[in-house]
């Protein structure tokens, strides 16, 4: 079954699918509408930088989730960064989220020539995983090209890391993640951060807050960089550029 095949998933969250067999997929098709792509079709992937003579090049396709809470009344707040990044990105790659499937709002589309499907699961933060588990089963994204995206209060503002693997963190959204992914956390990470509550403020009033006007356009920012990291990691994977840019996110904002 292809990355852009049209069904609903099982329920099932377990990631024990077998990985993608080759496919092909043509440029203009990379965005139709989930419904509309016929399942029988014939699918192949053309290499960003390829060689006329040496025909299509398989690429595995990736499954980027920002994590969130649904709801205008989440909107801007620092929990739901994951969601703005994910936002961004499809924007600046020119996807429409228009699909429902498996609790998630999605949109397929492509990075350069690297097929994408573009998450926002609505299932409310601490539950996630009941969305990406069965969706990276069902499209058979291996682990490796499972990226996920959201907040991290271990962090200073507007500052990301980028990562091929870890623990949750005490994230609870990320924690459901891995727990509907058979327990595993061998799949990308990029954090975003959203510092940490003042004095004894209650983390999750925190979690819950809209950002500072300064905080804001520090976000904004992280926001225009992370997709360019993105970008960058779907296109070359990880190389000595993700290293230059966990260090130049870490000290961006000390003063010499």
């Amino acid at each position: 079954m292809s990355l852009l095949a049209a069904a609903t998933p099982t329920t099932s969250s377990h990631f024990s699918a077998p990985l993608l067999p080759s496919f092909h997929v043509p440029r203009r098709n990379l965005t139709a509408p989930l419904h509309r792509i016929r399942r029988s079709r014939l699918l192949t992937v053309v290499a960003s930088v390829p060689d006329p003579a040496a025909g299509p090049v398989e690429y595995t396709p990736w499954l980027i989730a920002g994590l969130g809470n649904p709801g205008n009344k989440y909107y801007g707040t620092r929990h739901n960064v994951g969601f703005e990044m994910v936002d961004r990105i499809a924007g600046e790659e020119g996807i429409t989220m228009n699909t429902i499937q498996s609790k998630s709002l999605l949109g397929i589309g492509s990075i350069g020539e690297v097929p994408v499907l573009v998450v926002k699961p609505q299932s409310y933060m601490n539950y996630s995983g009941e969305a990406i588990g069965p969706l990276a089963a069902y499209y058979q994204v291996p682990l490796r090209h499972i990226l996920l995206i959201y907040d991290d209060m271990s962090l200073p503002n507007g500052v990301l890391r980028l990562q091929k693997k870890g623990g949750h963190g005490r994230h609870n959204g990320l924690q459901n993640v891995i727990e509907n992914l058979d327990g595993r956390r061998e799949f990308p990470r990029l954090s975003i951060g959203i510092g940490s509550p003042p004095g004894k403020m209650d983390p999750r009033a925190f979690l819950l807050q809209k950002f500072s006007s300064e905080e804001r356009v520090q976000i904004d920012a992280s926001l225009e960089q992370g997709v360019d990291a993105v970008r960058t990691l779907v296109l070359k994977g990880f190389c000595g550029s993700t290293e230059r840019f966990n260090l130049v996110q870490k000290y961006k904002f000390h003063k010499v």
